[in-house]
């Protein structure tokens, strides 16, 4: 008897390491994160794709004075913290160490102090902080919202927005660090796009900037001591600006659109408020710029259908330059430090993003920053080809088209459709990240369209979509789009999906409703499914500013038509899977608005996933949560778009 129960407990033992053994480990979910409908994640996925979820990125943000040390910006946690590196590719120092992202960041002139803001779990109600003894201290209320402005020349004065007067619209103050009680209004703002951006050189004045809508920038220069306006913005036509900055010898530089569709770099005239044009490229925006403090220099991004060359402008010799060995990608972050060197981010997607520094002088590219990317060599990963094409009415526009490696992955292609959000933003051939795994590793097709209402074409082509009536036109872009693809020789045409973020997951419920038997499935992020109850429930300080996009539902035959356009009104149609990916915090398109789109769609016992976080809000910032969403998205492209069980 005791042999025979001897046997019993052995078999019965093995019995249950056999059933462990075959039952699937299961990678464990962020508690912030809460998962519906979606099928827990295989840990072999979680191995398979580390290597992609290991990147950083590195973006440059600021140059020290003090030491000549560059800040940046990247992560070695769960989220971007600010560093210090001393000399190129040299340690990364951190200096603040957040649960929050921390991105914005500015050096007083001379190097005294070290302003930075954040905000909690993506709710953007910003923080103004100062890093004093390796300590982060609170400057600002922390209850109200608040916007990092410049330092004045001397460093004893900052400026800054915040709604704390009526909790609405952001006002302008002006506040000594040292004693941040003392903060005094300069301006009391009377709607939400109001920003601090540039003091004179003799910090009398403070160039403010009140952005109505892309096209609508209104510039005023405020008179310090009393507060007097004199606005700058007298043209007849709507104006818009990008990278307004005083020169030494008092001179206001601007990129501008006035009298022309494209931004050129000039001079806006202080004494009769008329712009002066000196650079133009003709049919590409100068979209960024900085001038060095010896007034010498003025280095310039060109945006060339989302491609970013970078030029030098020699005042005194009145002579261009063009720094043409940069690797192609995408600039930003451009600022001279005291001493001349120019620091970029520059953003590939065969190189990641990283800092450098460029001499004026020479043209030398120095290279400051190489992150990891999880042991693979990003040299390997494809580079973007433009595609162009002409819409249903005529209409020219491109995209960007990451194809797998042919030797690789025989034959036609599965593809996906990225639509970017805004609707004023712009696909630039970036770094994939994750998204490198799909293509390289699974063999999908990704694109990334700029239909009407992209930014980097002009302004006649970003107003192409503005109000209700026009709206729709832009998702007919995608059908011409779709057009050109599904005859590719490469791609698959009876396998392709859809997916966008914010205005992007608009598009993309849009697109599943008129193009749904082109597509398998679609996956949209923060986006928004009725433009009546979003405009109704969007934080009140951008309301007016999205009414400018989309149209204004307190008026009636306004709101009928938003209505008429709106996905969820016609979410019984959807009859292909659907993915939607939501922050609670979202300031922006609230939570409220996938609520109401998952539940339409489920009523018609159609499959949508929902994967929401309780700590995020406009899109994902924390990696934990963004691996998590990843692995969820690819579950989703793996049963719906490659037909995998």
């Amino acid at each position: 008897m005791r042999n025979l129960i001897a046997i019993m407990l052995v078999t019965g033992a093995m019995i249950g390491m056999t059933s462990a053994a075959n039952a699937k480990e299961i990678a464990p979910k962020p508690a912030a994160l809460v998962a519906d409908q979606i099928p827990d994640i295989p840990i072999d996925i979680v191995a398979q794709t580390r290597p992609y979820m290991e990147y950083r990125t590195a973006s440059f943000v600021d140059w020290d004075p003090k030491t000549r040390a560059m800040l940046i910006s990247t992560r070695f946690a769960d989220t971007r913290q600010l560093h210090r590196i001393a000399t190129p590719m040299g340690h990364r120092e951190q200096l603040t160490f957040a649960a929050e992202p921390v991105r914005t960041a500015r050096y007083a002139p001379d190097g005294s102090a070290l302003l930075f803001q954040k905000d909690i779990g993506g709710n953007e109600i910003n923080q103004i902080f100062k890093l004093e003894d390796g300590r982060p201290v609170m400057l600002s209320d922390g209850t109200s919202r608040h916007n990092l402005g410049p330092w004045s020349h001397s460093g004893k004065t900052v400026a800054f927005g915040s709604n704390k007067r009526t909790g609405l619209y952001s006002d302008i103050y002006l506040m000594n660090p040292a004693n941040p009680e003392g903060a005094k209004m300069l301006i009391a703002s009377t709607g939400g796009g109001w920003f601090p951006i540039d003091f004179s050189p003799d910090d009398k004045q403070l160039l403010v900037f009140n952005y109505v809508s892309v096209t609508d920038n209104q510039l005023y220069l405020v008179d310090i001591a009393n507060g007097a306006l004199q606005r700058l913005t007298n043209s007849g036509q709507p104006v818009a600006y990008d990278g307004l900055q005083f020169a030494p010898d008092g001179r206001l530089w601007a990129s501008s659109d006035d009298g022309s569709d494209v931004k050129r770099l000039g001079i806006v005239n202080l004494e009769n408020s008329t712009f002066d044009p000196i650079i133009d490229e003709k049919i590409w925006d100068v979209s960024d710029f900085d001038i060095s403090e010896d007034g010498r220099w003025i280095a310039f991004e060109v945006n060339q259908a989302g491609r970013s060359v970078l030029k030098f402008y020699d005042i005194e010799k009145d002579e261009v330059r063009i720094v043409d060995a940069l690797p192609a990608g995408v600039i930003s972050g451009i600022e001279f430090a005291p001493w001349g060197e120019l620091g970029i981010t520059l953003n590939s997607n065969q190189t990641g993003t990283d800092a450098y520094s460029i001499n004026p002088e020479s043209l030398a590219i120095t290279r400051w920053t190489k992150s990891e990317t999880g042991g693979l060599n990003a040299a390997k990963n494809v580079a973007p080809e433009l595609i162009e094409i002409e819409s249903f009415d005529g209409e020219k526009m491109s995209g960007f088209l990451y194809r797998p490696d042919p030797s690789l992955h025989k034959g036609k292609r599965p593809l996906i459709i990225s639509i970017h959000g805004g609707p004023e933003g712009q696909a630039t051939p970036r770094f994939l990240g994750r998204n490198n795994y799909l293509v390289n590793e699974l063999g999908i097709a990704i694109f990334y369209p700029n239909v009407r209402g992209s930014t980097g074409f002009g302004k006649r082509f970003v107003a192409l979509d503005n109000g209700p009536w026009l709206r729709e036109n832009s998702v007919l872009d995608i059908g011409a789009f779709l057009d050109r693809l599904r005859k590719d020789k490469r791609i698959d045409k009876k396998h392709i999906a859809v997916t966008g973020g914010s205005y992007g997951g608009y598009m993309t419920l849009a697109a599943m409703l008129r193009y749904g038997k082109k597509f398998k499935a679609g996956l949209e992020v923060v986006g928004i499914s009725n433009f009546v109850t979003f405009l109704e429930n969007t934080q009140a300080y951008r309301r007016d500013l999205r009414r400018v996009e989309y149209g204004d539902e307190r008026i009636a035959e306004q709101r009928a038509k938003l209505e008429e356009i709106s996905p969820l009104n016609r979410a019984h149609e959807i009859d292909i899977p659907l993915m939607v990916v939501t922050g609670a915090n979202d300031p922006r398109v609230p939570a409220s608005e996938a609520d109401q789109i998952i539940e339409a769609v489920r009523s018609n016992d159609n499959p949508a996933w929902h994967l929401l976080a309780t700590n995020e809000g406009h899109g994902f910032r924390k990696k934990t949560n963004a691996d998590y969403q990843f692995w969820a998205s690819l579950l989703f492209w793996k049963r719906y778009l490659l037909d995998e069980k």
